[in-house]
């Protein structure tokens, strides 16, 4: 089996890599039957010279591989019939924007497989950039901070080399007593969390939070059961939730009173309650000045974020009277961070954290006759034509 690693060709553009040369190393001595090939690229956050010195062949040339390994979207005309691709195409949730990716991906008769879909049996995902994505939105949202109220100045993350270079600009800066709030419980809100807990926030209960006051910055990491109510009043649990998000409504605004700081971390499941809507900003009683929204739903579940921002440009201004975007910097405007590809500002810790999980759970499943069924459950298509599993975007690929 032959694995090239492939450039990425998609702008704005994207220095992250499946595998570094260091992980190639360790994959290489886990597997020695297999060959891994790189495509040289010269925006890499790893050199070619990098993995040439790991003893690994770099070409510009990489057809004769068998499996394409990348991270974003491949242009259709660099897409080589006949090859299993492993890239996050962005097509699984019938995005428009990718519908010509998945019709090219059938007519060249490739295998496709999608990271989002790399999951155990019960359906939870196995890889993934959430853990990075959470640790830059913590920063950029301190960032945004001290640039709202003039305080501190931060430097952008992504000339940083990794998440220690990131922890100490934030140890750098005194904090005034402000309340930060962090929802979800996975990868990202985990992420968010390791930043917080690195510069010393004390955290808090979600009753210490709601109801005292502290003579120090302090945080409050929340999940669905704490924002979220059954109407009829009564206490079931997490599954119930999940199972019947219509027979709850948000509880989130108790919590708004009293927050200076949010980072939305949460996954947002359709039918949920939207945790604030535009009028629940209008009320005198949120509180919350800046929001960190790595969660990125435009127009969704947290209702200031009217649009995902750029890495370039990464902070905006809400107004809740107008309801439209301002200049954050405005008395009235609640400053909003929502760059939606944080993980791209942490290149080198994001790509060797994505190697570990990508060399646990989908190397092994080439070798091992996929004996966990890893490949079966994340195979979109095969034959040309798409598999059972992803067969409800059929009336996606027609344009219906």
């Amino acid at each position: 089996m032959k694995f090239a690693i492939i450039k990425e060709r998609k702008n704005p553009p994207d220095r992250r890599v499946v595998f570094s040369p260091s992980k190639l190393i360790e994959a290489k001595k886990q597997f020695p039957k297999a060959i891994f090939k790189v495509e040289s690229s010269d925006i890499r956050v790893f050199s070619d010279k990098e993995y040439t010195a790991a003893g690994f062949e770099v070409s510009n040339d990489v057809t004769d591989c068998d499996v394409m390994i990348g991270v974003k979207e491949v242009p259709l005309d660099t897409l080589i019939q006949n090859k299993k691709y492993f890239f996050f195409s962005h097509t699984i949730k019938k995005q428009p924007y990718n519908r010509k990716l998945l019709k090219a991906v059938l007519e060249k008769n490739i295998e496709l497989y999608d990271h989002e879909t790399i999951v155990n049996e019960k359906g939870f995902r196995l890889i993934g950039f959430g853990r990075y994505a959470g640790i830059v939105g913590a920063y950029n949202g301190f960032r945004a901070w001290g640039l709202k109220y003039d305080s501190w100045n931060l430097p952008k993350a992504g000339p940083l080399p990794n998440q220690a270079a990131l922890i100490k600009e934030l140890n750098s800066i005194v904090l005034p007593n402000i309340k930060i709030l962090l929802t979800g419980s996975g990868k990202v809100s985990n992420g968010a969390q390791e930043m917080l807990d690195a510069m010393s926030i004390k955290s808090v209960s979600v009753d210490g939070y709601l109801n005292n006051t502290f003579n120090e910055p302090v945080y409050c990491k929340i999940d669905v059961l704490d924002y979220n109510k059954r109407k009829d009043g009564s206490v079931i649990d997490v599954f119930d939730f999940f199972n019947n998000p219509q027979d709850y409504e948000s509880n989130f605004m108790r919590f708004a009173k009293v927050t200076d700081y949010y980072i939305a971390g949460h996954f947002y499941g359709d039918g949920a309650p939207y945790l604030y809507t535009r009028e629940n900003v209008k009320s005198k009683d949120f509180n919350i000045k800046v929001v960190a929204d790595v969660s990125c739903d435009v127009d969704g579940p947290v209702a200031t974020t009217l649009r995902a921002s750029t890495i370039a440009d990464p902070i905006y201004g809400y107004d809740p009277e107008s309801e439209k975007e301002i200049d954050y910097k405005d008395d009235n405007a609640i400053t909003v961070m929502a760059v939606d590809n944080l993980p791209c500002e942490l290149p080198q810790d994001a790509s060797e954290g994505f190697g570990e999980q990508f060399l646990q759970h989908v190397i092994p499943a080439f070798f091992d006759n996929d004996a966990n069924g890893i490949l079966q459950r994340a195979k979109i298509t095969k034959n040309g034509k798409l598999t059972k599993r992803f067969s409800y975007l059929q009336d996606y690929l027609d344009g219906i």
